[in-house]
């Protein structure tokens, strides 16, 4: 009788990921506070460090490397969106950063899109809003609103339809379907379903685009899409 095969050892369990790492800056302690609250409620996330103003903020973020930055538009010395640039421009793996404000409207929202933010969060946003948000950016992901980023495009760039821009003539017809649908905010996923075809081509489309509009991520190039003519504006 042959004996039975021994049973093999069970498989490791993978090790956990360490949690998300968060810098807070906004110039008032009682929103710092509350944003440390609920984020440090939830087991994936740390908040690593915290600044009172924009000046603070860059070398705070250049020494602690962390993942995720929720960045006050509007703060002293330097605001959020100098400081998001300066962080962008000097660091070869910067952070996610979303900028925070009080009105969906605030034309420095625009100008942090533009220089590289992920997207933004309104300061009324409740905690589910909040932490759904942090876990989306961080698996690189931008945070787009279509309607806001529509009307703040078509409030700063009010006037005559734009020129359309050099890079529109090098898209393809699938790269323009994909920059169409880009700025509905339709993942890569639903994209593919919608497009019919794989999720990795998606990736490969997206990538093109964004290279091709100059974009660091989505957020830039639906951003560069209004603004080269390659999508009509409505008010």
């Amino acid at each position: 009788m042959t004996a039975p095969a021994p049973t093999p050892p069970p498989a490791p369990a993978p090790a956990p990921r360490p949690p998300l790492r968060i810098v807070l800056c906004d110039d008032e302690r009682m929103v710092r506070t509350a944003l440390r609250v609920i984020l440090e409620a939830e087991a994936d996330m740390e908040v690593v460090g915290e600044a009172a103003t924009g000046a603070e903020a860059v070398p705070l973020v250049r020494s602690l490397a962390p993942d995720v930055v929720l960045m006050d538009v509007r703060m002293p010395e330097i605001d959020g969106i100098r400081a998001t640039g300066q962080i962008l421009a000097t660091m070869a793996e910067p952070p996610r950063i979303v900028v925070v404000t009080t009105f969906e409207n605030d034309a420095y929202v625009y100008d942090a899109l533009r220089a590289g933010a992920v997207g933004f969060l309104l300061k009324r946003a409740d905690p589910d809003e909040l932490i759904g948000a942090v876990r989306l950016v961080a698996r690189g992901d931008s945070l787009l609103f279509p309607a806001a980023v529509r009307s703040l495009a078509a409030a700063h760039t009010a006037g005559a339809p734009p020129a359309a821009a050099a890079w529109v003539a090098r898209l393809t017809e699938r790269e323009a379907d994909v920059l169409r649908l880009m700025a509905t905010g339709l993942s890569n996923h639903e994209m593919s379903e919608r497009l019919g075809v794989g999720p990795q081509t998606v990736k490969t489309h997206v990538a093109a685009v964004l290279t091709k509009t100059g974009s660091r991520d989505r957020t830039q190039a639906v951003i560069a899409a209004y603004e080269g003519g390659f999508i009509m504006k409505k008010g």
